[in-house]
Parts: C-alpha cells; structure tokens; sequence
C-alpha cells in the first residue's frame, strides 16, 4: 500500500572564506517514489545549479558564498514499493553483471571488500545469491551497536569491523564492503525514512540480486517501503548530503520525516 511521506531538512552553516557548496538534498524521482511537491531554497551569494546525480538519480545542486550557507527543503513523496524477500533471489555470476553494475562490486576508499573476502569465506561458506546477502544483512545488524560519536568522517569499514559500533553511515559500509566481498554488487543509499533515531539523512544499500538493485536498511531502523532516496553511490563519499570545497562550520541542522497516512 502506498505511503505519503513529509519530508523537512534545514542546514545553516558559517563559511570563514568564499567556497563552493555541493548539495545533495532533494528526493529522487523514481518509479517507486513519487514527488508530489518539492520546494528547495538556497541562501547563496551566486545562482544556484542543478548537476545529475550520480548513475541518473536525483539531482545535486551547486553554490557558492561565504559567510552563511542556509538551505531548507520541503518535500512531499508517495513511496509505492513492495518489500522483496531477497533471501529466496538466485546469484549472479560476475561476469553476467550489467557494465553499470561491476564497479560497485570492487573495493572503494571507505569500503574495503578485498581485505574481508576472507571472514566472509570462513563464515558464510556454502551461502550465494540472496541467502548469502540475507545472512550479512542479519549478522551486520546482529554483530553492531548503534552508537552516536564513535566514528569520524574518516571511518572506514574496517575500522567499523573492528570496534562493533557506530552509526547508519557506518552500518552501510560494512554491509556494503561484506556484500562486495561475497561477489553481490553493494552501493549506498542517501535516504530519507521516517522512524530514524536520532532524526538525521539516512544511509541505507542497495544490493544488486536477480537483476535488480534490492532495498535494505541494515540499521533495522527504517521499512523499506517507507524509504525515499536521494541519491546512490560507491560510499559515502558520493551520497554525502554537503560536499563543501573549502572550510565550513556547523550552526544548525534539522531534519525531519512524517507519515501522512494513518
């Protein structure tokens, strides 16, 4: 059944010298996600511009200022989707992947799946297909505390390996990086979702099983049928909601997700 979703996201940030913005904010237009009304509004000292997003989803927006950056976004999404039991999907060989698909089954700067292609063998030998992603999927929620203020910016999967905690960004890397390691092409997800705590942009993964890229949150946190995306990409160098080419300074974020119906 479809779901109305109201989406609310406000940045204010303090820029010390001139620099340039990117912004990753807006929800997708997708077959399974709806806009029906979108607003975007950016304090910026030069016009603002629209780039596509990578592999076509959704779109980035460029400014540029110095001193104050203020952006606010409304958004009302209808998500139509269905959840997928992805443990019953059959594998896909490597190289019967579509072109598009193959760089998101090699290691990235955060995702570092060549040096987990052992644990995996070890653990879940014999697994493939969908019954391999829906075992990382339930041991990664299983093995990992969410916890604010234990990772950096710079954490990678590895480190997130290691210490057992962190947060969605960091619940998606390993997620990803294992999937990669288990031969199933794994991107992350900018998202939206309704139900996450603390209220913050989300990142869930799309894993690539019976040729289609299949939803998933590997925080738990969210419903697959009530995730809007932004944006998609290797980690979460390419689905960072502000990429900022200079120094900037938090003052204030805020966002907020809230079911329409029932």
């Amino acid at each position: 059944m479809p779901v109305r979703l109201a989406i609310e996201a406000d940045l204010d940030y303090w820029l010390p010298e001139p620099a340039d913005i990117l912004l990753q904010l807006e929800a997708a237009a997708l077959p399974d996600q709806r806009l029906d009304s979108r607003a975007l509004t950016v304090w910026s000292d030069h016009p603002i511009a629209a780039t596509d997003g990578d592999e076509g989803m959704g779109q980035r927006c460029w400014a540029r200022t110095q001193y104050r950056l203020m952006a606010q976004y409304r958004a009302t999404v209808t998500v139509d989707r269905v959840a997928v039991d992805i443990a019953a999907l059959p594998p896909t060989p490597p190289r019967a992947l579509p072109g598009a698909v193959i760089p998101y089954l090699l290691p990235s700067r955060y995702c570092q799946s060549d040096r987990l292609e052992g644990f995996v063998r070890r653990e879940f030998g014999g697994l493939s297909g969908g019954a391999m992603a829906q075992a990382l999927l339930e041991w990664t929620r299983g093995a990992l505390i969410y916890r604010s203020g234990v990772s950096q910016g710079d954490t990678t999967a590895l480190d997130t390996f290691a210490s057992r905690m962190g947060v969605c960004r960091d619940y998606a890397h390993l997620l990803v990086s294992l999937a990669r390691a288990a031969e199933i092409p794994a991107r992350c997800v900018g998202a939206y979702a309704p139900g996450v705590e603390p209220p913050d942009f989300h990142a869930v993964v799309e894993l690539w099983l019976d040729g289609a890229w299949r939803l998933v949150d590997p925080t738990g946190m969210a419903r697959v049928e009530e995730i809007v995306r932004i944006c998609v990409g290797r980690d979460a160098t390419d689905i960072a909601f502000m990429t900022v080419f200079g120094t900037a300074f938090f003052q204030a974020q805020r966002v907020a997700v809230h079911r329409l119906d029932g």
